[in-house]
């Protein structure tokens, strides 16, 4: 364990609307053990791995919803240069996209009848995800074809055999390892030693392409580089990857490269959600086709991404203050 006893705070002025809550805290994430939400007062810890040095932060809402301010405080075993805490400010703006212009949705979008009561309950929220594209995949990878529970073990597994526990603002979390540390095919029988089954030889390779290779330096994937590029190219990365389907280059499209009209896939899971919470029908008795599911969505046009994913936060939300038997049944954690 790692105990980070060096701190500098910052604080970020986020575009409005801004919804602290709704923004920092998604209830339908599956739970790992490198993060904490703390309900009373809104607080988020969560540990980061980011240019090669390992960082616990905090995020407080500083603000109010005329004056949008995020209070950052990031941990570190060492003293941390300007240029570098200059540059975590960067990538949190991106990943939990406090620069998002939302005028256009809300214009075009808010008095929609279905997405109207989320936008007024959560006005001002954004999608996000927390950590890097690698981390993304990892994740995505320990979801597949896995209850919750068994993805939660997995994901704990991995943590505990190739990551670092980080000790910081009061609290123990565990913080991801470089792509290198997985990115050896002789891991295999360990990895499915702990159980990860089929999916060893996935995490195996796609560590590879994030891993700088011995002769150039280079990784094979760049995600900084797939920021810019354009979606078709972002698409045909994502999906060249060892096992990764279309519908983890779905959620990426969203929460990583803030492809707001990208949606040409529902997983069955999804699926039996969508069918209650867009078309009100027990998924047990009649499931909407999917194509169907695609067409209705089409009409919120370029925000069309965006609106599920508000419907899709309200319906969490609602969760951790009721009990929604028929979403019980799907979540199985």
């Amino acid at each position: 364990m790692i105990s980070m006893r060096c701190r500098k705070t910052i604080e970020i002025i986020s575009t409005k609307p801004f919804h602290f809550d709704s923004t920092f805290f998604k209830p339908g994430h599956f739970p790992s053990k490198d993060m904490k939400w703390a309900e009373a007062g809104g607080k988020r810890w969560q540990t980061m791995f980011w240019k090669g040095e390992k960082l616990g932060t905090v995020f407080g809402n500083a603000g109010t919803p005329s004056k949008p301010k995020v209070k950052v405080s990031i941990f570190s075993e060492k003293k941390l240069s300007l240029e570098f805490i200059n540059s975590v400010k960067n990538e949190v703006i991106w990943r939990y996209n406090l620069n998002l212009d939302l005028s256009g949705f809300y214009r075009e979008l808010g008095k929609d009848p279905l997405l109207k009561p989320a936008i007024k309950r959560f006005y001002g929220l954004r999608p996000m995800h927390h950590g890097s594209l690698y981390e993304y995949l990892i994740i995505a990878i320990v979801l597949q074809n896995a209850t919750v529970r068994r993805s939660v073990y997995m994901m704990q597994a991995l943590f505990e055999n190739y990551g670092t526990l980080l000790e910081f603002a009061g609290e123990k979390l565990w913080c991801f390892w470089e792509p290198k540390a997985l990115a050896e095919s002789s891991l295999e029988q360990k990895l499915r030693e702990l159980k990860m089954g089929y999916r060893a030889k996935s995490l195996i390779k796609v560590s590879e392409s994030f891993a700088p290779s011995t002769s150039s330096g280079q990784a094979q994937t760049d995600e900084m580089k797939l920021r810019q590029a354009p979606p078709e190219e972002q698409e045909k990365a994502l999906i060249s990857l060892y096992g990764i389907g279309p519908a983890s280059v779905g959620y990426i499209m969203l929460d990583v490269f803030h492809r707001w009209d990208y949606l040409k896939h529902i997983s069955p899971w999804e699926q039996k959600i969508y069918n209650r919470i867009f078309f009100n029908q027990d998924w047990e008795k009649k499931l909407v086709p999917v194509d169907r599911m695609l067409k209705r969505f089409d009409r919120w046009g370029e925000w069309k991404n965006l609106a599920v994913h508000y419907v899709w936060e309200d319906i969490w939300w609602k969760r951790r203050n009721q009990h929604i038997p028929w979403l019980e049944k799907l979540v199985r954690l």
